[in-house]
């Protein structure tokens, strides 16, 4: 999987932050699932992704201390 970055206007940012937690997924999921179906993609080439953003730590701040979270250290 590759991580990348972009920018949003801040009312569709929010707007896309409440239908994420609608949904029960994570932001990230949302923006996969969006391009998946811009993109005509029908099927996940990593099943397990399917489970993104099922779980979550309660951790507001979780996204900008992934280490931590996913591998229980901060980053070097």
């Amino acid at each position: 999987m590759i991580r990348t970055q972009i920018s949003l206007e801040e009312d569709m940012y929010r707007e896309a932050q409440r239908e994420a937690r609608r949904q029960g997924i994570s932001f990230a999921e949302l923006c996969r699932r969006a391009l998946g179906q811009v993109l005509g993609h029908r099927t996940l080439k990593e099943p397990w992704m399917g489970y993104a953003g099922a779980v979550e730590s309660g951790d507001e701040n979780a996204s900008r201390s992934v280490d931590e979270v996913v591998y229980g250290r901060r980053k070097p």
